[in-house]
């Protein structure tokens, strides 16, 4: 990849001047853009140590595609489409189930197993395999998705693509997003976590457990924990207000799968659902 990740840098570096007829640029854009559908590349990806690794040049290709690329019309059965990039297809050699209403942009990869519900997958994300993204669940931009998530109704996992090196939105192995929840702006969920519906999480909102009462970090819940939206009193020179957090109400043991019984009754017990 050395030479094709050298020419992504160049053209980058020049990326306020490309248009549609830089052709060099479009072939090498291409080939990544290609790379990324069938999976072969990753914008980003968990190391065995845990630190998120952002391959910063495979996303500056995603930018130039949008540059180098016109707006060109697509159909799909009775819809049209007006855009830069068409859709994926040849679900059917790739195992992925697609039930009607669902879509994903040419450049994600999902992996066999996946099903989609009515959704959308965005460019530069990477779905794991037995994933279900179910209905009106987005997959912004870049976001990694482990294997056998579920991604509950309407959950948003917001996308970054800006600048190149920010880290994207990582849901690990294993893990629920409870429905309605909203994970942004480079937010990370650990392997075989919980969020209860309607968690919102993004760097700058704390995540607290409820045992100590101590802030363990700020955007990232931890491994084989169920956590839930909550709130935090602070005072201030107007009056008391309360500011949101993530609660810790519960730790798994390492490779623990949560029991969807025991796991409704806890979350019950919080006046949190799924």
């Amino acid at each position: 990849m050395g030479d094709l990740e050298e020419r992504i840098n160049a053209w980058h570096d020049q990326i306020a001047n490309m248009t549609p007829e830089n052709l060099e640029a479009r072939r090498d854009v291409e080939l990544v853009i290609a790379k990324l559908d069938d999976g072969q590349l990753r914008v980003a990806e968990v190391a065995p140590s845990g630190e998120v690794i952002v391959h910063d040049w495979v996303k500056k290709a995603i930018m130039l595609l949008f540059r180098l690329h016109g707006l060109e019309k697509s159909e799909a059965g009775p819809f049209e489409y007006l855009d830069k990039l068409e859709l994926k297809y040849d679900y059917e050699r790739r195992g992925v189930r697609v039930v009607p209403g669902a879509s994903a942009r040419r450049g994600s990869f999902l992996s066999p197993g996946v099903i989609l519900m009515p959704s959308f997958v965005n460019i530069g994300a990477w779905v794991g395999p037995g994933t279900m993204v179910d209905t009106w669940a987005t997959v912004g931009s870049c976001a990694q998705i482990g294997a056998n998530v579920h991604l509950a109704g309407g959950v948003g996992i917001g996308g970054v693509l800006e600048p190149a090196n920010a880290v994207p939105v990582v849901i690990e192995d294993g893990a629920f997003i409870g429905s309605r929840c909203m994970i942004v702006d480079g937010a990370r969920v650990g392997k075989g976590s919980v969020l209860g519906a309607g968690t919102i999480l993004n760097p700058s909102i704390p995540v607290i457990d409820a045992a100590t009462g101590e802030e363990v970090s700020r955007g990232h819940v931890p491994d084989y924990c169920v956590a839930v939206t909550a709130n935090r009193r602070r005072e201030y020179p107007g009056g008391e207000f309360f500011l949101p957090c993530v609660l810790i109400i519960k730790r798994m043991e390492q490779g623990e799968t949560h029991d969807k019984v025991a796991l409704n009754s806890l979350l019950r017990e919080h006046g949190v659902a799924t």
